[in-house]
This record gives C-alpha cells, sequence and structure tokens, in this order.
C-alpha cells in the first residue's frame, strides 16, 4: 500500500464504527466511512471538538450538522497546491486527500520529462481538479473533462486559488466516452491520460457509466489518443470490489499491445493519527511509459 502522509493542512484523527474524525487545517469534520468496520470507541464521545457531522438517511443521502461554527468554505494547502473546501451533500467535500500520492508523481514525471514541447494532459473524471492542478503547477497543458458543470466551477475555483489561472488549461463539461470518440475523431494525442470514473455515473445528456461494463473500452478508445511518446496513464478507482489486478488486466489487453512500459498498483491508505491503523482508500492503476 502507498500512503499519503505529507500533508500538513489535512489528517485523519480517529476511526471507528463506520466513521472516520479528520481535520481539514482548523475544521474537524466526522464522516461515514464504509471501510471503517472495526470498533475503536464512540469518536462523538471521544472528541469534544467537532466542528460538523454527516449523518446519513435510511431514505439515501443524509446531511450535514454543525456542533460548532464552521465556515461555508475555506481553504488547505498542499505544498504550493490551493484546494476549496466546503460540506457538499452525500458527505463529500471536494477533494480526495489519498490523491496527493499521485499528484506528487504527476508533478515529478512531468517536471522530469525529457520532453522539448509542453506535456499535453488529458484528465478524464476529473472533478474538481486536483490532478489538474497539481499537472499545472509542474508546467503541462491540461484538458479537464467532467459531466457537471458544477464541479468544472469548482476546478476552476482551485485553479485560481492556487495562482495557476494563466496555465495552459481547457474546461469541458462533456460525457467522456463521448469525447473521447471525438478527441479521436479529431486526431488529437497526449502524452499523459488520467482518469478517475465513478462506479456509476451520468454523462452531460444522462448517458449512463458503469465502470464494470464501461471501463474497458474507454481505456481502449483512450489507447488511440496517446502520443507517440507518452508519460504515463493513470487509472484511480474507488469501487469497492474491484481490485488493482483488474486495471493491470486491462492495460495489458488494451494500451500495452501498441506501447511498452512498466505497470504498477496498488492500494492507497492515509494513516490514522491516534493509532498504528491505516484507512484503506482505493485503488490506482498506472502505466509509466519508456521515453
Amino acid at each position: 500500500m502507498k500512503f499519503a502522509n505529507a500533508w500538513k493542512d489535512y489528517e485523519i484523527i480517529d476511526a471507528s464504527n463506520g466513521e472516520k474524525l479528520e481535520r481539514w487545517k482548523n475544521v474537524y469534520l466526522l464522516r461515514p466511512d464504509p471501510q471503517v468496520v472495526w470498533d475503536n470507541g464512540n469518536l462523538r464521545e471521544k472528541y469534544s471538538y467537532i466542528n460538523a457531522i454527516y449523518f446519513r438517511s435510511n431514505k439515501g443521502g443524509g446531511h450535514w450538522e454543525n456542533l460548532k461554527k464552521t465556515p461555508e468554505r475555506w481553504t488547505i494547502n498542499y505544498n504550493n497546491l490551493v484546494f476549496n473546501i466546503k460540506q457538499m451533500g452525500f458527505k463529500h467535500t471536494g477533494l480526495f486527500p489519498e490523491q496527493a500520492y499521485n499528484w506528487d508523481f504527476m508533478i515529478n514525471k512531468i517536471k522530469t520529462s525529457k520532453k522539448d514541447t509542453k506535456v499535453k494532459v488529458l484528465n478524464l473524471f476529473a472533478y474538481t481538479g486536483g490532478a489538474t492542478v497539481a499537472c499545472l503547477s509542474a508546467g503541462a497543458s491540461v484538458v479537464h473533462v467532467d459531466s457537471s458543470r458544477g464541479m468544472i466551477d469548482w476546478a476552476k475555483e482551485n485553479v485560481k486559488t492556487s495562482n495557476l489561472e494563466k496555465s495552459d488549461v481547457r474546461y469541458l463539461v462533456d460525457d467522456v466516452v463521448k469525447f473521447v470518440k471525438r478527441e479521436i475523431r479529431r486526431g488529437n494525442k497526449y502524452d499523459v491520460i488520467i482518469m478517475d470514473p465513478p462506479s456509476y455515473g451520468r454523462g452531460a445528456n444522462g448517458e449512463v457509466w458503469d465502470i464494470e461494463k464501461d471501463l474497458f473500452n474507454l481505456i481502449n478508445l483512450c489507447t488511440e489518443l496517446l502520443s507517440d511518446s507518452p508519460l504515463f496513464f493513470l487509472v484511480n478507482s474507488y469501487t469497492s470490489g474491484l481490485s488493482k489486478e483488474v486495471v493491470a488486466n486491462i492495460f495489458k489487453l488494451t494500451v500495452l499491445k501498441k506501447y511498452s512500459g512498466d505497470i504498477e498498483t496498488d492500494e492507497i491508505g492515509l494513516p490514522i493519527k491516534n493509532n498504528d491503523l491505516v484507512l484503506p482508500c482505493g485503488v490506482y492503476g498506472r502505466i509509466d511509459f519508456y521515453e
């Protein structure tokens, strides 16, 4: 397992009985997490400084309850990257901190590239732009694609607060599969492809995404978008039950039939401060192409 353990503005304080207590700079949030199946005491009783708790509803979704004064929005830093945080529906905050492990890799890979032209990045299912901000900070150009206008707007805010608004970035509200097919027809190529597909989702016009049915086809299509000398291809997944070996198998049957590179797959985790436990946060699969 790989760890995102270089944070200063974020940490998991404790986790127990389906919940995790996190510090987002100076705001403490208690949120559900399905990976926390162990009992380490009642966190609501153990910690009196919790700002807000997310309560699930039996009918689906849920709501936040603020116990102490909590800002409507605030920012946290990861090195020189700055992200806007707020309480969203369905327990989210707009950022997945474990992805810092992948950001570090992206930044280093782009900065040390031997290319004599700007690295071109395609970020699919790009959400609020964590990977986009990381790649822009390393000097790449990015095409950022997501089906949600709200997430695109949030990504723009993250780029701006990171002082990268003058960078080479395009934002597109679009269905990912349809966009990729159009890019193939246009003949556009990318040195880096990043995707963070959900288990299920809907495109900009109601198109249905199902990771079990659609992931293989999407990765296969993306092979046609890679440049003659690509840097890396990264797939991240939070889908419960999707093994890291599944991503490796798809890579072998698609991308590596045309390109040469090394596959790395693993889990990503976050250390828990008040004990020696680790919270698993999904899997990633990556191809590092031979330059």
